[in-house]
């Protein structure tokens, strides 16, 4: 096993973290930008005020989204089982 193989290995690893991340990432940081906004506006400088609506948003990310990250994560899975025996 090459040092190239492995690098591709820890490439493709954390490309697939990226992929699985992105949208629980994406939504809190838009509930999060929303929520200081409202804040801003509003002069309400309550720094709990933010933890709720994120924690419920990737909440609900996560249960629409799980089905589709566990498929994912599964073919990237098998697909590493499968370069077992090339090695």
């Amino acid at each position: 096993m090459g040092l190239g193989q492995i690098m591709r290995f820890m490439r493709g690893g954390i490309q697939e973290v990226f992929v699985l991340i992105l949208p629980v990432l994406s939504v809190a940081l838009i509930i999060g930008l929303i929520v200081a906004i409202f804040q801003a506006v509003t002069s309400i400088q309550e720094q709990t005020l933010t933890f709720l609506p994120k924690f419920i948003a990737i909440l609900v990310v996560l249960a629409l989204l799980s089905g589709w990250m566990f498929t994912h994560l599964e073919q990237y899975t098998i697909q590493l089982f499968n370069l077992i025996p090339s090695m």
